[in-house]
């Protein structure tokens, strides 16, 4: 089983009257997603979902809510994701070797931009805490 966390990353509009979601561009698949990755050796989901969101958005985060675990199979073998919602608290996003653009979105632009159906439920899930 691969295992691995990430999060729907929020954040507060300027104007203060709505909210805006993180999406990620990963130039090797191609597509828009949600951060999350792979756990590391020993370590726990929520620390996971935490560290990969600093490593690919250079965003520090609160974790909320936990949503819906995603689970898929990646090359044969089964894979389980848990996600989080989290609010953005600070930093900045830096292109790394892995995601190379980072949006904020309104809610309605990030569903129709993300590549993945998993993803899109999630945020629906999102909302639906909201």
């Amino acid at each position: 089983m691969i295992r691995a966390a990430g999060c729907v990353l929020w954040r507060r509009t300027v104007a203060g009257g709505g909210i805006e979601l993180a999406v990620i561009h990963r130039h090797k698949h191609a597509d828009w997603s949600l951060p999350k990755g792979k756990l590391e050796p020993g370590e726990d989901a929520r620390h996971a979902a935490v560290r990969e969101v600093r490593e690919e958005t250079g965003m520090t985060c609160a974790l909320g809510t936990e949503l819906p675990t995603a689970r898929y199979e990646v090359g044969g073998r089964p894979k389980e994701v848990r996600y989080w919602a989290a609010e953005a608290t600070g930093g900045s996003f830096v292109r790394t070797h892995e995601v190379d653009d980072l949006l904020w979105l309104a809610p309605e632009a990030a569903v129709a931009r993300l590549s993945y159906d998993k993803d899109k439920d999630l945020v629906s899930a999102f909302l639906a805490t909201r």
